[in-house]
């Protein structure tokens, strides 16, 4: 007897990121102290997020390459500054209000500067791969071989810091995209460890997803409800209505743009890994954690709505680089 338990997280949005992390939220608020009970290899499995995104970061930089065709370079670039620069923008803005904690209570009760930077800041890239399969040409889909540098929390770091928030210090700024680096470094030397370690990059995102929700508590999650779906209609609707400008302005249609308005299934890591690295920003953390997984959700429901209605309002794009097809013959017509 078979059951399509992978099969079925697959047909949830970010299905493999989101329904792991909910269940270590629900086991957390059942069962409090079950790490604590187990104790060994199973409380580290429940409290060992740090080390497997460590890992998870090592074998996503190895997918990337170093010899992107310049127009691939352009189009990637072009788009990882529009979609980075929007969540610098909305850092400085947001900072200036909220500081580094979370708002307390109210109707934005758990909204925080870390929330909207982190939820902004790094493109689902699973999905703009699909999108552009469907709807783009290849370059735009080699595109996120650059774009991909938004994963992980160096950018968010960064980021924060130009928002005049709390600094992290040098070697932990270094720190959080060393992983990164010592994969792309490892992929580009070696085609078969591209291989190898990249394809192991899928298989821990459900460990470090429960782990991360083993670190929730699921009373405060329903405070994410309306909050949550409005922080992923904002990052569609800001970070989209940019990227299209900044495609069309690469020579594209702006679909590659709209396809890319999105927040990446592991943005929802990032928060815990930036108040592990800065205490000034624990309080923010969790909330934000939630809010993030919930606009991994909204934004992979609506991004490939908007990206077909935009992509059928401006017809197929045509790769300057193909070869134009020879005119159909006409059959001759006599007179009469």
């Amino acid at each position: 007897m078979q059951i399509p338990i992978k099969r079925s997280l697959e047909r949830v949005p970010g299905g493999l990121m989101v329904v792991p992390l909910f269940l270590g939220a629900i086991l957390h608020t059942l069962f409090p102290n079950t790490a604590t009970f187990f104790g060994s290899f199973t409380g580290a499995l429940f409290n060992g997020a740090l080390p497997i995104l460590a890992v998870f970061f090592v074998c996503m930089g190895a997918g990337i390459d170093f010899r992107a065709a310049p127009a691939i370079a352009r189009k990637g670039g072009v788009l990882l500054a529009a979609k980075v620069g929007v969540a610098a923008i909305m850092g400085v803005v947001f900072g200036q209000f909220l500081g580094e904690s979370p708002v307390t209570s109210g109707a934005f009760a758990g909204i925080s500067t870390l929330a909207i930077v982190a939820a902004m800041n790094d493109t689902n890239g699973g999905l703009y791969l699909a999108l552009m399969g469907q709807f783009g040409r290849p370059k735009d889909a080699g595109a996120y071989a650059i774009m991909s540098l938004e994963s992980g929390p160096f950018l968010t770091m960064v980021t924060l810091g130009l928002a005049g928030l709390s600094a992290f210090p040098w070697p932990t700024l270094v720190g959080s995209i060393l992983p990164l680096l010592i994969g792309m470094i490892l992929g580009n030397l070696d085609r078969d460890m591209r291989a190898f370690l990249s394809g192991a990059a899928p298989v821990m995102i459900p460990f470090f997803a429960f782990a991360l929700g083993f670190g929730l508590d699921l009373a405060k999650i329903w405070q994410a409800g309306l909050l949550g779906i409005g922080l992923g209609v904002a990052v569609v609707a800001v970070t989209g209505a940019v990227l299209f400008v900044a495609d069309r302005l690469t020579g594209g249609n702006g679909v590659a743009g709209v396809a890319a308005a999105s927040t990446a299934g592991n943005a929802a890591a990032v928060p815990a890994i930036i108040a592990a690295a800065n205490p000034a920003y624990a309080e923010a953390a969790g909330p934000a954690t939630v809010l993030v997984a919930a606009s991994v959700v909204v934004t992979a429901l609506l991004v490939p709505l908007l990206t077909a209605s935009v992509a059928a309002r401006v017809g197929p794009e045509r790769d300057p680089s193909a070869p134009v097809p020879d005119p159909v013959p006409q059959p001759a017509t006599t007179a009469h």
